[in-house]
């Protein structure tokens, strides 16, 4: 988070949308590389694994590999064909199809590498994807902060950030080769694939893959339309460009940087609900879902009082000036939305709801680009948050809707919900009282942080914390 505000100041917030508008493509391109080839991985081997049946379990891998290779291959050459068409219609020629060349240098380790972490994660080495992903992120800012420092304009800065990330992947793919090979030694036999092995990656993977084409080819039309429909509001396309990039690539940034520790949880989930209910071990599910819910409440709550209530604070430290700050309060509520839904998604894919998750993005995208051609171009700006406010309320509902058809869960608005609210209250008038004001805006923000977490979780725990004095004396 802290190199992408270094990047988004350096390249400014014009660059960023242009740059946003070309991730959209490069997400999309790694959709249709990856296909569900991942999770079909997780799943296969995770209930393989359980049945120590290990001949099996790397067969799959082998076989999500070479279905990797083929698509990720095909998708370059269709994206290096079409590259000067996205560039002419959708970028409106602000920059060339260079910076889109290099992301067909990319998808074949990107899809090579989900497959692998999508075996490290069925196997309980999630702490190796952990530690290649680590290594990426190294590298990719060290050669970002490299080639952005002899970048003239927004095309050379987008080739900078595409080649540091293509490089970088290289170095994670590379590792992730070394890990899969030894860890492939302990279970390792020489025999051809069946094709029952095949059908059954196929019957997981390509429900998955189109239902994922589909989604992410919608969330890239929705990216291209909004700078083109803010631009029949009255805006140029210049200004709507950079308006969308403060949105969208510098509030949303900031807002979801806790997530890391929501998606990862999430990620884990899956093998874990998958064996769960392989086993047939239904209360367990219901018990262990609870329990995540509690917990996932209480972290989005807090991380949601943290931005509405330090929101200038964080404006001025992160990009030295107020104007993301209104923002950054404004969708801050949208937080416990936002990481909530990640969590159900991950309980819907561990028990095999894949294509519900996939069908429900594309519900949430259909809508969503409903508003934004029809709306944005009579309301601007405002019709632009509206698509955002409406897109996660929606997604976030209709999961909750298919998570209740499969599993009792049950919410407790009371500890989970209501009382957590009123913790952050009560801890923010605390900061406020004690006055943690210091010449140093970095550390008065980290230690108000820091303070403010500290009384929110004493006052969300004040019960437990009692009962275990009680009991520790009795």
């Amino acid at each position: 988070m802290v190199f992408n505000i270094y990047v988004a100041n350096k390249i400014g917030s014009e660059a960023v949308g242009i740059f946003s508008l070309i991730m959209s493509v490069y997400s999309f391109a790694i959709t249709i590389s990856t296909s569900g080839l991942g999770i079909a991985c997780t799943c296969t081997v995770s209930e393989d694994f359980a049945k120590k049946n290990y001949f099996s379990a790397f067969k799959s891998v082998k076989t999500c590999m070479i279905f990797a290779i083929i698509l990720s291959i095909g998708v370059s050459i269709f994206i290096f064909i079409l590259s000067p068409i996205i560039s002419n219609l959708f970028l409106k020629d602000m920059v060339s199809p260079r910076p889109l060349y290099v992301i067909t240098l990319g998808l074949p380790l990107i899809s090579i590498s989900s497959v692998i972490g999508g075996y490290l994660s069925a196997v309980g080495k999630s702490f190796k994807s952990a530690i290649s992903q680590g290594l990426e992120l190294t590298i990719k800012m060290v050669f970002t902060y490299i080639l952005l420092r002899n970048t003239k304009n927004v095309e050379d800065a987008c080739i900078a950030l595409m080649l540091a990330d293509v490089i970088s992947e290289f170095f994670s793919f590379s590792l992730n080769i070394i890990f899969y090979k030894v860890d492939k030694r302990k279970y390792f036999e020489k025999r051809s694939i069946p094709v029952l092995m095949k059908r059954r990656i196929f019957k997981i993977a390509f429900p998955i893959g189109i239902t994922s084409c589909i989604r992410s080819g919608l969330s890239s039309l929705k990216q291209f339309l909004i700078p083109i429909r803010l631009e029949l509001s009255g805006l140029s396309y210049s200004m709507a460009v950079s308006k969308y990039g403060l949105i969208n690539g510098m509030v949303m940034p900031i807002l979801m940087f806790a997530s890391v520790f929501i998606n990862s949880f999430s990620s884990l989930l899956i093998p874990e609900f998958s064996r769960l209910l392989a086993g047939g071990n239904h209360k367990r599910l219901i018990t262990i879902c609870n329990a995540i819910f509690n917990l996932t409440f209480l972290f989005s709550i807090c991380v949601c009082g943290i931005f509405i209530f330090f929101s200038n604070d964080i404006s001025l430290v992160v990009y030295q000036n107020l104007k993301p700050a209104v923002w950054i309060k404004f969708f801050a509520p949208l937080i416990i939305f936002m990481y909530i839904d990640s969590i159900i998604d991950g309980m819907l894919k561990g028990i095999n709801q894949h294509v519900s998750v996939m069908c429900c993005n594309i519900l949430d995208l259909i809508v969503t680009i409903t508003i934004i051609y029809f709306i944005v171009p009579e309301l601007g700006m405002t019709g632009y948050i509206l698509s955002i406010c409406v897109s996660e309320i929606l997604n976030f509902t209709i999961s909750a809707i298919q998570l209740k058809k499969k599993i009792n869960f049950r919410i407790d608005f009371l500890n989970f919900i209501i009382k957590p609210i009123f913790a952050c209250v009560i801890a923010f008038f605390v900061i406020r009282l004690l006055n943690f004001d210091f010449n140093n805006l970095i550390f008065s923000l980290a230690i108000k942080i820091i303070c403010f977490s500290l009384i929110y979780l004493l006052l969300c725990n004040i019960k437990r914390i009692y009962e275990t004095i009680k009991i520790t004396k009795s």
